[in-house]
């Protein structure tokens, strides 16, 4: 099956851009690649909110460190947020084109960070107690 409504006449959209590429995909497959978006923006949401968290969190770290650790998990979370789209975007164009998915790249960057962050924040909390 084809795109059925061809780019209108503004057709300099990405949305138009994108649906007059290649085949309509299988809508199960679409609907999962949203899905998997919307997966990604709640852990950037979860990122975002754990700074927050982080930057109100008082007495229980000392305030530089406390301070980075909230700036880099509020900047994770929007650059997550980021990649989330451009993730769905490739993988959207790879069903439209029955090519191979690409690599979840987000994926890496999200467990070594999170990993990192989470050991210095355990090593902070046993070193200021």
């Amino acid at each position: 099956m084809t795109a059925t409504t061809p780019p209108g006449p503004s057709g300099g959209r990405w949305t138009d851009r994108l649906l007059a590429e290649g085949n309509d995909p299988d809508p199960r497959f679409t609907m999962a690649n949203e899905r998997t978006f919307l997966a990604w923006i709640r852990t950037a949401l979860a990122l975002i909110a754990g700074g927050i968290g982080l930057a109100l969190a008082g007495d229980l770290i000392e305030s530089p460190l406390r301070q980075v650790l909230a700036v880099g998990f509020a900047a994770g979370g929007a650059l997550v947020a980021a990649l989330a789209f451009r993730r769905w975007l490739r993988t959207e164009r790879a069903l439209r084109h029955a090519e191979t998915l690409p690599p979840p790249a987000l994926a890496p960057v999200i467990a070594y960070g999170l990993a990192g962050a989470a050991i210095i924040l355990l090593v902070a909390l046993l070193v200021t107690r």
